[in-house]
């Protein structure tokens, strides 16, 4: 498999605070890779920033070859780059399916397959955004990002504060996703949820690289250490 974005030797601030350490990763295309960490470990820095909402200090990050630097984010939508972000950020005032054409482009993502994707929607679509609860917004974030038809999709915390039936749901989608051509970056606490989910695996700790494997190599032990920054 070839390699759709690399990540090299990135640092981001947030003003004095610096956020991300000489991170380094890669996912090639197809794969669906999982970022797990604690709450501050820099997992949404670093997807704002390889989405280009987050102003990077060094290293570079490149997209099907091509280096991203002064991409700006609606820029990179138009490249094959979209994002769902933490907070979901609907139009409240708008309905299901105006949510979801907002940013449509051409492709195998449309309304109704969406609405097939993700039946937690499939009777609200003349429902306005706002009346929705966690999980169908979350579900509606996630279609509204599809409605680009990306080659690279950045999901930002999909279980945040959400029950975990409806977790399990909205993950039950992800491997259409992937089947459909989309390679999927999932920024995840719950390691359970990004285990079961992703090919590869990396994890955050204080804005670095403390871990990264497959599933099947990192062992509950592992994990957990570079978790927590445990030492043995």
């Amino acid at each position: 498999m070839s390699t759709l974005l690399e990540v090299e030797h990135l640092d981001a601030w947030y003003g004095d605070f610096q956020a991300l350490f000489d991170v380094s990763l890669s996912v090639a295309e197809g794969e669906t890779v999982a970022v797990i960490g604690a709450n501050g470990a820099g997992k949404t820095t670093l997807l704002r920033t390889i989405a280009g909402l987050h102003t990077r200090i060094a290293g570079s990050v490149s997209f099907d070859g091509a280096d991203l630097a002064g991409v700006q984010a609606h820029r990179l939508v138009g490249l094959g780059v979209s994002m769902v972000p933490e907070g979901r950020r609907i139009f409240p005032s708008l309905t299901v399916e105006e949510n979801l054409l907002v940013g449509a482009r051409g492709g195998h993502w449309t309304v109704e397959t969406v609405l097939e994707l993700l039946p937690l929607l499939a009777d609200k679509r003349r429902r306005g955004g706002g009346l929705l609860s966690g999980g169908e917004q979350q579900a509606l974030a996630i279609g509204r990002a599809l409605m680009a038809n990306p080659r690279l999709l950045l999901l930002d915390e999909v279980s945040l504060g959400l029950a975990p039936i409806v977790v399990r749901r909205l993950y039950q989608a992800l491997p259409a996703i992937s089947q459909a051509g989309t390679t999927l970056v999932v920024v995840e606490q719950d390691v359970g949820q990004a285990l079961r989910a992703a090919d590869r695996v990396y994890c955050l700790l204080e804005g670095r690289v403390a871990l990264s494997g497959t599933p099947a190599e990192l062992d509950r032990e592992r994990i957990t250490a570079a978790y927590f920054g445990v030492r043995s």
